[in-house]
């Protein structure tokens, strides 16, 4: 072999390097806010930034103004200085996923929480959220077992639908949450704890999970100490998981804790960066990106699987006209509102089912359930009228025939809407149920 083949042969094998690179410059730090300098940056890009002792930190562009941007960090950065040298990070949105992922722990970075190793085998993917064309949306014909007898009964949830759950601080809707990812029949089961208090978090694997719910399960978490960004990504990065199971053809059931929080995250980002607020403090972005996530969950004609959702929705004060809650019930499938009066009395779990529906139930049930649940719903209200009545002896049987019934059916009634933490009740026993006690003193 000559000379000149050797040296080509040789060059050959060597790899291409970059013969320069370009690096932005770090002028101003507001609060969370980074603002730099010198070239060109993509919305939503991730950049690094040089610390003080040399290391680097993520961060991602939320907005620019003429030649500057503006990054928020997606995890601590104290130890900034003035022109430190900011460059863009490489494959910044590309995940590993596998079903090696079930049981495991993960940040908004699919970092592990859990202590296990790192995720470096499976599928390459995309962390964009992709849409889903309206037209190859598949509708919600088949139920979901939740395992819930109130929830499977009177407001059954579909395969494809996004539920809300509708609650104040402290009335179960944690436990609620960990009682369907222990009881449901999805093969699946996603959990997405965005802004939580960080103890939360391992009380709710711990105990609300168990070592059973989290066989089927991958937890994203991200604390209420985290950056807002990382919170977003958290959510959607769940969101981005159960749509890839879907389209692996297994039943996923994806359940948001919570999406109030996501909002607020989304709130925390866009005044940060100068936007003007609009209803209660809220910028128009919030809702926006509310609307953009949740059509995320469904069903598509491309897969034999489905993506159920279900949000918890935090209203604040126990208001239900708060503007999240207002805008959440406008784009759900459905809302089962969660009552602190009924908490307190020990009625567990706490669903008003006067004021939950679930918008998608008459066209999975048979019309006998469907039948049964309005029959319940009406006894139900008809004893709310002379609740306060009964102690006082002002109620009078014989004069309603109704009433009557709805007062002699009533203990049944709260019986079959109560369940135990570690009860499991299927769908079909669940229908069995519900036909029975309709049918006593009809």
């Amino acid at each position: 072999m000559s000379l000149l083949n050797r040296v080509q042969q040789a060059g050959g094998q060597l790899d291409a390097g970059a013969l320069y690179q370009s690096f932005g410059t770090l002028v101003r730090v507001n609060g969370m806010v980074l603002t730099v300098a010198g070239g060109q940056y993509t919305l939503g890009q991730r950049y690094q930034v040089e610390m003080q002792d040399g290391q680097w930190v993520e961060a991602e562009v939320v907005g620019f103004d003429r030649e500057q941007a503006f990054l928020m960090p997606l995890t601590n950065a104290s130890a900034l200085t003035t022109g430190a040298r900011v460059k863009p990070q490489l494959n910044a949105t590309a995940l590993t996923v596998s079903r090696a992922l079930l049981g495991r722990v993960v940040d908004g970075l699919m970092q592990p929480l859990d202590g296990g190793p790192a995720l470096t085998k499976g599928e390459h993917i995309s962390s964009q959220l992709v849409a889903v064309n309206p037209m190859q949306k598949k509708g919600v014909t088949t139920p979901l077992d939740v395992g819930i007898k109130a929830i499977n009964g009177l407001f059954t949830v579909g395969q494809g639908q996004r539920l809300g759950l509708f609650a104040g601080s402290g009335v179960g809707k944690s436990k609620l949450l960990g009682m369907m990812t222990r009881f449901t029949s999805a093969d699946v089961v996603i959990v997405g704890l965005v802004g939580e208090r960080g103890w939360e978090v391992k009380d709710f694997i711990e105990h609300s999970l168990g070592p059973d719910g989290m066989k089927k399960a991958i937890v994203v978490a991200a604390p209420a100490d985290q950056s807002p960004l990382l919170r977003m990504r958290s959510a959607e990065l769940a969101h981005r998981l159960a749509a890839w199971f879907r389209d692996q053809g297994l039943h996923v059931l994806l359940l948001v804790d919570s999406l109030t929080r996501y909002a607020q995250a989304q709130r925390e980002i866009a005044l940060s960066v100068g936007e003007p607020p609009a209803t209660r403090g809220y910028p128009p972005s919030v809702f926006s990106k509310l609307t953009q996530l949740v059509e995320r969950a469904g069903n598509s004609s491309d897969s034999s699987g489905s993506m159920t959702a279900i949000y918890t929705v935090l209203a604040e004060g126990d208001d239900q006209q708060d503007p999240i809650a207002d805008a959440a019930r406008a784009i759900l499938d459905g809302h089962v509102v969660l009552s602190r009066e009924l908490a307190e009395r020990g009625h567990y779990p706490a669903i008003d089912i006067g004021a939950s529906i679930s918008r998608v139930m008459p066209n999975i049930v048979s019309e006998q359930q469907l039948k049964s649940c309005y029959s319940l719903k009406r006894l139900y209200s008809r004893y709310q009228q002379v609740q306060e009545l009964i102690p006082l002896g002002a109620y009078q049987a014989g004069k309603d025939s109704e009433l009557d019934r709805a007062v002699a059916l009533y203990p049944k009634i709260e019986q079959f809407l109560c369940q135990g933490l570690n009860e499991q009740v299927d769908f079909s026993q669940t229908e069995q149920q519900l036909a029975t006690l309709v049918a006593q003193h009809a």
